[in-house]
């Protein structure tokens, strides 16, 4: 058993390495005109720092001799080397530094100098006590972690920070600085919280910046644009989940660029969304898995109804913003959306007149339908505004749903797959989709008699949407119904 003087033994180092008497080694830093020499001691640099001991004794080799050796680090500034070389010769490290960016150099000179000890506490030490200056100054972080191969932890919290939380990063960096290889690192992730059209727009958008001369609209590019572009993005683009694509986002976003992905990727993309039933190859990319907020539910935060729960409102909101749901999420809470009343029909009547009165010129709404007799619940959601128009309203976004026994286990959602008759804007309908879900007056008396009176023929026959909603085609009544505009909080 030993006892131990290490904070005698780090002093006594310390004033060695301020003595002007017994060096043999200069180490100049810095560039003009802010160059300052250092006087060190061979033999203590040796045993401290890999790098350095090659330099010396590359020196050795070449000389032979016991001449005083002179060493160049103009990379590093003579206030960082300080603090390097206390921790060379005494072991210590301060915390006190005025500001953060000079932990970060530090670090970037320990790990060329190879101080390994330095480099693995100084990652944990940014990562448990500055990643709120992290956040803040994401892109300098990023660019530091992105230099070596050696600072993998500093690297993935940048990269969980990204990929956690894209909006409030991108709010204070630029995408197009990031490398290639963190970019890949971000885009291959499943758990990226990011829409797959906006990684689309945003990797576009860095490929484009590594072609500055390249004009953005595509329809001007010739083949060898198209070629260049390729060629950028070659280990981004197999990466990007075209799959998980709505048809309008397929539509304006992608067939712009299809000269950019492989002949046989675009066909396959095409026949999905013109057919949508159709089986994918089992190679394509799966949707990303998005991460569900956990937000206590306040009726009188989030809706005001009669006939629904949250249960439904969160399943719902999952399918408004494309969610998959699994075993994993289909119970957790996701209501990203307030939902304010429109219509009440208990409280407003059950015309197509009050319907068209209330809901026409209102967007992103949904519409549930209590069934009498039993509890189930239908509705769908409609992206556009409602008119009285005696016409069509198109859209490739909208969808309509059932819960039985307000069942969110057995939930059936039902995509459009007839974009141009997603939406029956007739005077003498109320919130119809299609026949898929009817909702309207009888047509026998005049139309305009008509819009006065109650519903009177509702059913669900399958046509213009994917799924049948409901076991029958029959007709049913309705108990009550309610149409809510979605406003994202």
């Amino acid at each position: 058993m030993s006892t131990q003087f290490f904070t005698k033994l780090s002093q006594n180092y310390l004033e060695l390495l301020k003595d002007d008497k017994y060096y043999d080694t200069t180490i100049e830093v810095g560039e003009d005109p802010n160059v300052k020499i250092f006087r060190t001691h061979k033999n203590i640099l040796c045993y401290r720092s890999p790098y350095l001991r090659r330099i010396l004794d590359s020196n050795n080799r070449n000389n032979n001799t016991n001449d005083l050796v002179h060493i160049r680090l103009p990379n590093i500034s003579s206030e960082i080397f300080q603090i390097i070389l206390e921790y060379i010769y005494g072991g210590i490290l301060p915390l006190n530094m005025n500001d953060t960016s000079d932990f970060l150099k530090v670090l970037v000179a320990a790990d060329n100098l190879h101080l390994q000890d330095l480099v693995d506490y100084l990652q944990k030490y940014l990562v448990e006590n500055k990643s709120e200056w992290i956040e803040q100054h994401f892109g300098f972080t990023q660019q530091i972690s992105s230099q070596s191969n050696n600072l993998l932890v500093l690297q993935e919290f940048c990269t969980n920070l990204m990929v956690q939380s894209p909006d409030k990063i991108l709010k204070s960096f630029d995408f197009i600085s990031l490398s290639e290889k963190f970019l890949i690192s971000l885009i291959k992730r499943d758990d990226l919280q990011m829409k797959e059209v906006e990684i689309w727009e945003h990797v576009l958008k860095w490929g484009l910046a590594k072609n500055p001369n390249l004009i953005p609209d595509p329809k001007t590019w010739s083949d060898d644009d198209y070629k260049t572009m390729k060629n950028i993005l070659q280990h981004c683009l197999p990466l990007i989940r075209f799959f998980s694509l709505t048809s309008r986002e397929f539509s304006q976003k992608i067939r712009p660029y299809h000269k950019l992905l492989d002949q046989q990727l675009y066909e396959e993309l095409l026949n999905s969304y013109l057919d949508p039933g159709s089986v994918l190859n089992d190679n394509i990319l799966r949707p990303r898995k998005f991460k569900i907020k956990e937000i206590k539910f306040d009726d009188s935060q989030i809706i005001d109804s009669q006939i629904i729960d949250s249960n439904i409102i969160s399943t719902v909101s999952k399918w408004v913003d494309k969610m998959s749901i699994n075993d994993d999420n289909y119970k957790k809470p996701y209501l990203p959306y307030k939902f304010e009343l429109l219509l009440r029909g208990s409280r407003d009547g059950f015309t197509p007149k009050k319907f068209h009165e209330l809901c026409d010129n209102k967007d992103n709404t949904v519409t549930f339908i209590k069934v009498k007799g039993n509890e189930e619940i239908l509705g769908g959601y409609n992206p556009l505004k409602w008119e009285s128009t005696n016409s069509y309203g198109k859209t490739e976004d909208s969808f309509i749903f059932s819960f039985k026994n307000r069942n969110i286990k057995d939930a059936i959602l039902s995509n459009v797959i007839d974009a141009t008759r997603a939406l029956d804007y007739s005077t003498l309908c109320g919130p119809q989709f299609g026949p898929d879900l009817t909702v309207n007056s009888s047509s026998f008396f005049n139309i305009n008699e008509c819009a006065n009176f109650n519903f009177s023929v509702i059913y669900c026959k399958r046509n213009y949407y994917e799924k049948r909603i409901r076991d029958n085609e029959n007709d049913f009544s309705i108990e009550d119904y309610e149409v809510f505009k979605i406003i994202r909080r």
